[in-house]
């Protein structure tokens, strides 16, 4: 009788609980869906601001705005964390063409990669030898690949269903070409956009020219999906083809900017830290909305909808927007640097930066044991057609933060459209729908009130 009657208490106190959470979680939602603020924010980042590339007014501007807003949120600290970050400037804009015979050409879209050379100031043209990947050019050798321009066109695989499975199965061309095609020879390189969609849109991304010296580096440009086609079937019909292509960047001293923190201090657990984010600097050819504008943004209303919601956090709970992932990471090492050195706790780290489309769940880089209580509380997002409850993976800002007593998570939006956009011009505000960036607001929020509530079940090693 005494065992039944334990069983029946705890099984009402289960039921009581799971109520009080379902109430918590409807009234963020509803707040985030009647009285969101991201979308205004945004609207901001992108209209007003546009693309911020670390280094550039436009990233300070954004410094600044964040700053100012996070300030009129009545949070306990707000403060600017100072980090060197690298500064690269496009310059006018890239132009290219496909000549066929000497004068008839057919121009193309083209953009330079983030980091590489300029062309000559005449520009560069040449043979082109197209390839599917970095390991073609050991098959070719030097004597095919001396002087020519390198066309890397593996193209993202369709038949992944998760995108950003595709994009990590052909990046590699697009980070490491130059330096690879450059150890053989050539005399620079064309990247096929990584890009699932048809279109005319150039995407740009991050690349590196690893121990290259300065003086043997050669440039790197993307080409858009389209462009990648016509120059590949262009080829086959007439392999003895010349491609031109014209870009005037450049690599200057780098200079300082900063994390933008806020924080909403632990009403019993003030040591223990959670964190949410996205990164702050963007790539200049849009302005940047998806990546990752609507991750900072969602990530700024993480704090607000929890107070609003009048729930007082147990532990210290901060959003930080991180400067510079998109090339260099200094953002997120300088972060982790910092938190290493004061002996900080963190226990729990939440990214979004998978663009603002439909929330349908999270990414967990954690133990066993933890993720089997995360999935215990599944349920409670269904409701809100949340279903995705995956292990491994999370954020590249928080990454550097990984030690044995952390869980890392990731906002995971659907992902159909994400590389439509992504690096490339039609990166804009219009293309963000404004309950999809709520919900995902809503979303991670909801998270960080249960991982408050109720931590996490693998014990945490003391630090000191």
């Amino acid at each position: 009788m005494r065992s039944t009657f334990l069983i029946v208490f705890l099984s009402l106190n289960l039921i009581v609980a799971q109520s009080e959470d379902e109430k918590q979680l409807k009234s963020i939602y509803d707040m985030a869906l009647t009285n969101g603020k991201a979308y205004d924010w945004l609207n901001h980042l992108s209209n007003q601001i546009g693309g911020r590339l670390s280094g550039s007014v436009q990233a300070q501007q954004a410094v600044d705005y964040t700053r100012k807003q996070l300030d009129s949120l009545g949070l306990d600290r707000v403060w600017l964390q100072p980090v060197m970050v690298p500064k690269w400037v496009r310059g006018t804009p890239e132009f290219a063409y496909i000549e066929t015979r000497p004068g008839v050409t057919t121009n193309v879209p083209i953009c330079a990669l983030g980091g590489s050379v300029a062309t000559p100031d005449s520009g560069l043209k040449g043979k082109v030898v197209e390839v599917q990947g970095i390991e073609d050019l050991e098959k070719l050798g030097k004597d095919k690949v001396r002087g020519k321009i390198v066309f890397f066109n593996r193209p993202m695989d369709p038949t992944q269903i998760s995108t950003f499975s595709a994009y990590s199965s052909c990046v590699d061309q697009r980070y490491s070409g130059a330096a690879e095609a450059g150890k053989y020879g050539a005399a620079g390189i064309i990247v096929r956009s990584m890009n699932l969609r048809m279109d005319d849109y150039p995407h740009t991304g991050s690349m590196s020219y690893g121990d290259t010296p300065v003086q043997n580096r050669i440039p790197a440009a993307a080409i858009s999906t389209k462009g990648a086609e016509l120059l590949s079937t262009t080829l086959q019909l007439n392999p003895d083809i010349s491609f031109y292509f014209k870009q005037n960047c450049k690599q200057f001293d780098d200079v300082q900017s900063y994390n933008v923190i806020g924080e909403i201090k632990g009403s019993t657990h003030p040591d223990e830290i959670m964190i949410v984010g996205g990164h702050l600097d963007s790539w200049d050819l849009g302005d940047g909305s998806h990546d990752d504008g609507a991750g900072v943004v969602q990530s700024m209303d993480v704090l607000r909808l929890i107070k609003a919601s009048g729930y007082k956090p147990k532990r210290t709970l901060r959003v930080v927007l991180f400067m510079n992932e998109e090339n260099g990471l200094r953002g997120g090492n300088k972060y982790a640097e910092v938190a290493k050195s004061k002996n900080e706790n963190h226990v729990f780290a939440l990214e979004s930066d998978a663009g603002g489309f439909t929330p349908r769940g999270f990414s967990f880089d954690c133990s066993d044991e933890d993720f089997k209580k995360i999935e215990g509380w599944k349920t409670l997002f269904e409701p809100y057609l949340i279903h995705m409850f995956i292990k491994g993976g999370s954020g590249a800002d928080i990454g550097p933060l990984k030690d044995e007593n952390l869980v890392l998570a990731g906002l995971r939006p659907d992902s159909q459209r994400y590389f439509d956009h992504h690096h490339a011009e039609n990166d804009t505000f219009e293309h963000v729908n404004k309950r999809e960036l709520e919900l995902g607001a809503a979303t991670m929020a909801s998270l960080v009130y249960l991982v408050d509530k109720y931590g996490f079940t693998t014990p945490k090693k003391v630090k000191g």
